[in-house]
């Protein structure tokens, strides 16, 4: 009798048990890098990374977590990508986004700085300045939340970088110049966020080019 019984005794499924464990810092951070790689490799918009990554940092258990990368290729165990070849620098340790503020002031980060995964660039009646065309990148993906209330937001990058934004200019003006590297390795900056009555921009600088940049900071750090 208990070898007949047997067959018929259901099997525990494997996804409820972890999927009801709460999340940790580690669990969303792993997320949030296939997240990272999915959009700069085009798979996601940056619409569609805002809102995920939004999603990512609500979640309070794995199983809220899981099915914001299931339809991307890292999330079913795939290798990841090797290493960039872009070593400007050891990846930072993930932190707060870096904010930058100006309130009737000016506000700027320029020369040879190591650029976050994350900027927040806020301007009222004020004027932010970022300059990322000598900067160290610890990472492959860099994105920059630019907002401007009657004043600007100019952001400049190496001419042979990925360039990608999306954004609103309400009574002002939002443009990001879209560039494509010919390397599939290379930098990618995303610029996202709105104007009222102000300006965002965004563009390469001319005659500014990372690979040059490379070979000065890899001799600078000693690398």
């Amino acid at each position: 009798m208990d070898l007949e019984k047997q067959p018929q005794q259901p099997v525990a499924p494997a996804g409820p048990a972890p999927a009801g464990i709460r999340a940790s810092d580690a669990d969303r951070d792993r997320i949030a890098d296939i997240l990272r790689d999915a959009m700069a490799e085009g798979r996601l918009t940056a619409e569609e990374h805002a809102e995920r990554v939004d999603l990512v940092y609500r979640a309070k258990t794995v199983g809220e977590l899981e099915p914001l990368v299931q339809d991307l290729p890292a999330a079913g165990g795939a290798a990841r990508p090797a290493a960039s070849p872009y070593g400007y620098g050891p990846e930072a340790a993930t932190g707060p986004a870096e904010n930058l503020v100006a309130v009737f002031s000016s506000s700027t980060r320029r020369g040879r700085w190591r650029v976050g995964g994350r900027t927040n660039a806020f301007s009222l009646f004020g004027s932010v300045e970022i300059d990322l065309t000598e900067a160290l990148f610890g990472q492959r993906l860099t994105v920059i939340n630019a907002t401007s209330i009657f004043g600007s937001v100019e952001i400049k990058v190496p001419e042979n970088i990925s360039l990608r934004g999306s954004g609103t200019g309400i009574f002002g003006n939002f443009e990001v110049d879209t560039l494509e590297s010919a390397d599939p390795e290379a930098p990618v900056v995303v610029v996202n966020g709105y104007s009222v009555f102000g300006n965002v921009e965004a563009k390469p600088k001319r005659g500014k080019l990372i690979t040059n940049l490379h070979r000065q900071l890899r001799k600078h750090l000693g690398h």
